[in-house]
């Protein structure tokens, strides 16, 4: 049964308190990937690549109560010297903000969402690494509420250091 608080329009629904936090997904969809193979089936010797894994966060105001949020997996597969394969995905989310402070807003944006995005991003890396012919690359989960709190405290800790004591 569906649940009489939630609406697909993103409207409060009747009864419910119009000042209450909200946070909540609105859309998901895939803003652009790549999967390239320089060396396509040349690539000799064993199966052992190292891998480099890079991600980033980007997020936008669509609308005073809509933020997109992009979050970008890059991916570099080397045996050796040699280039087995890049992927990079942009996995993207609408969300629906309204009546958070600004710290609560910070989190929400930086730390939930890519969290929510996150498995769409992995299952997409999967598909192109597998469709590409090598081994499923799997990626490990990422806990971005702990990659958000360090960077809060490496932000406090550099605003300390430039501002001379009292």
């Amino acid at each position: 049964m569906a649940d009489p608080d939630l609406r697909a329009d993103g409207a409060t629904p009747p009864g419910a308190d119009a000042n209450a936090p909200e946070f909540s997904l609105q859309s998901v969809y895939l803003k652009d990937c790549s999967f390239e193979t320089p060396k396509g089936p040349r690539i000799e010797g064993p199966w052992n690549p190292q891998i480099g894994l890079d991600l980033n966060m980007a997020s936008e105001a669509v609308s005073p109560e809509t933020r997109e949020v992009v979050l970008t997996v890059s991916i570099t597969a080397k045996l050796g010297e040699v280039t087995a394969f890049l992927v990079e995905v942009k996995q993207a989310g609408l969300f629906g903000v309204r009546n958070l402070d600004e710290e609560e807003h910070r989190r929400a944006v930086a730390a939930i969402a890519p969290s929510i995005l996150f498995p769409y991003a992995r299952a997409t890396v999967a598909n192109l690494v597998s469709q590409g012919g090598f081994p499923q690359l799997l990626l490990p989960p990422v806990n971005f509420d702990a990659l958000y709190t360090r960077s809060v405290a490496e932000a406090a800790v550099r605003q300390q250091a430039q501002i001379p004591p009292s």
